[in-house]
């Protein structure tokens, strides 16, 4: 007959589920460092120049305007792909 060592069964289930466990709170670090990376990059360039944070120049200068010109902004992959296969279809039409 066929012997059993439980204590060794039990020895291997625990170091799988410490495996585990490193494993699952390794990839958790990895992608908190990762989104505070991206956080901090984006952090650092601002997106539009308004009025107020713009530099003051003589009194008779025109207006400033933004520096990033303003247009449709699609953050999701999703919506730019959907925004240009619109375009794309319209294209097709004028054609």
């Amino acid at each position: 007959m066929m012997d059993i060592d439980y204590l060794q069964v039990i020895k291997w289930i625990l170091i799988v589920l410490v495996a585990g466990f490193i494993g699952q709170f390794g990839r958790s670090l990895a992608t908190y460092l990762i989104k505070r990376a991206r956080g901090a990059k984006a952090d650092d360039r601002p997106d539009v120049i308004t009025e107020a944070e713009a530099p003051k120049g003589p009194k008779d200068a025109a207006p400033s305007t933004p520096l990033i010109p303003e247009g449709p902004r699609l953050p999701d992959k999703a919506e730019k792909k959907a925004f240009k296969a619109l375009i794309k279809m319209k294209k097709k039409e004028n054609k």
